[in-house]
């Protein structure tokens, strides 16, 4: 039986949601339904190929365009799917992610590299930021070594 997904749960399709942290919580199934909620004009939903996902250009690779602010994305292929916002800066800025729909018959856990998530921004910023606490800890220290 498919499966109705608002994606970002109550947040929604917005500028505020870690997108990849989201996709993680769900095992997606060939005929589930994915509904994008939104402020029409403020965003739209871009379904894009993989290229397209990761450089967040849009002047190619554009597989289908969905502006209407409730937008009902039906999963009806078993692949991987990949969106983003295109108003500017927006998927740059973390509205972008990726889910792979499996045939809901047969669903296995996969160990390919095509299956592991791809860090957000937010996440690699994080990442940035604790290495620097940590040198910036060490800092101070190291130049009392060295006078």
């Amino acid at each position: 039986m498919a499966s109705v997904y608002i994606v970002g749960d109550e947040e929604e399709w917005s500028s505020q949601t870690n997108y990849a942290s989201w996709a993680e919580g769900y095992n997606f199934s060939l005929g589930d339904v994915l509904v994008f909620r939104y402020l029409k004009g403020q965003h739209n939903v871009y379904e894009v190929t993989e290229e397209t996902f990761r450089s967040c250009d849009a002047s190619s690779g554009v597989l289908a365009k969905y502006e209407s602010g409730e937008d009902q994305v039906v999963l009806n292929e078993v692949k991987r799917y990949w969106f983003i916002c295109n108003i500017a800066g927006h998927c740059l800025g973390g509205m972008r992610f990726g889910i792979e729909a499996k045939d809901g018959n047969n669903v296995t856990p996969a160990s390919n590299s095509a299956d592991e998530p791809i860090p957000s921004y937010s996440s690699c910023m994080s990442y940035i930021s604790q290495r620097w606490r940590v040198i910036g800890n060490f800092l101070p220290f190291g130049l009392l070594l060295f006078n």
